[in-house]
């Protein structure tokens, strides 16, 4: 996965995928002392920016190819961006979800037209259950974060980050994004090394779950011990990809995590100020934004508000911290 690709998937994204807005806050800035920019992903089309990286993947393929029908696994966004990238193709797509994803994914997902199979994470593996189904039907395996289309559609972020921060005269920043796989974190910091050389990214994932910070401190491959718990579900993952983890160590010089209570308190400053509602996955790089001192980040930050759908009781939570 390159530069060259990502334009590509640019090219091919072009009045399709929302360009989404860079937001800020004359408080926020107050609260965290610095000057803060939230790229707001969560208006993305199925409201996650794996919408790009769903349909970046799904135009690529031959039209031989597509017609046989596309087959994923995800937690929720990235089968809410396969399901509607597969519709508007007009091609079949099933998708492989987590029994405990939140409803609102579930019911997002099926209303796109896509075939949904559940299983349970804790005692069922996803990769042998899409190994049968595609062997059974014929479908294209498109992974959530381990493709380099993906990636590439993804990185069509940080292509959108380095023109918008330019309009504000920002030439150098830190870029805090949410990881899960990498896919996200791995696109933009290709796609700014070239377009914005002074801009450092960092991911930033959930307290518990931070296994791409320690892999970029260790330099190898770190695995959580849980697969589940915790309000972040969309950003949950075992290891970094074997595609993202190079690309990561290569320009992002360390991660970041955080807590819960800070991710619902970002999440309801986000709807207070920014007037936008992003899920806890999506709302972690903005609680390292706003709540992290000791991180040695620059005096202007981007964070990425990477995906907004989130179950009601647990927005009604966060918005209880106000």
């Amino acid at each position: 996965m390159n530069y060259e690709m990502i334009k590509a998937a640019q090219s091919r994204l072009a009045g399709h995928a929302r360009v989404t807005p860079l937001l800020s806050s004359p408080m926020l800035n107050d609260m965290a002392g610095r000057q803060i920019f939230v790229k707001a992903e969560c208006l993305q089309h199925t409201g996650s920016f794996k919408y790009r990286g769903a349909y970046s993947a799904i135009s690529a393929l031959s039209d031989q190819d597509r017609t046989k029908g596309i087959l994923a696994f995800s937690s929720g966004n990235h089968a809410q961006g396969i399901a509607l990238a597969a519709k508007e193709h007009g091609i079949n797509a099933v998708i492989i979800m987590p029994q405990d994803a939140p409803v609102i994914k579930i019911n997002n997902t099926k209303s796109y037209g896509a075939e949904v199979v559940l299983y349970d994470r804790a005692t069922q593996d996803r990769d042998a259950i899409g190994d049968q189904i595609s062997q059974e039907r014929g479908l294209n395996l498109i992974k959530p974060f381990d493709d380099p289309q993906v990636i590439a559609g993804q990185g069509t972020t940080g292509l959108e980050i380095a023109s918008q921060a330019g309009e504000h005269s920002v030439s150098k920043a830190s870029v805090l994004v949410c990881c899960g796989g990498g896919g996200l974190t791995s696109g933009i910091a290709t796609a700014l090394a070239q377009d914005a050389p002074d801009f450092t990214v960092h991911p930033v994932e959930p307290d518990g779950f931070d296994d791409v910070k320690r892999s970029l401190a260790s330099g190898q491959h770190e695995r959580n011990s849980a697969l589940s718990g915790g309000i972040c579900d969309a950003i949950i993952t075992p290891t970094p990809g074997k595609l993202t983890l190079p690309l990561m160590l290569e320009h992002c010089p360390f991660g970041i995590s955080v807590t819960e209570t800070q991710v619902l308190r970002a999440m309801a400053l986000a709807y207070e100020r920014l007037k936008i509602v992003v899920e806890p996955g999506g709302a972690v790089a903005l609680a390292a934004a706003l709540f992290d001192q000791n991180a040695p980040l620059e005096d202007t930050v981007i964070a990425v508000a990477s995906g907004g759908n989130v179950d009601p009781h647990i927005f009604a939570k966060a918005l209880s911290t106000l």
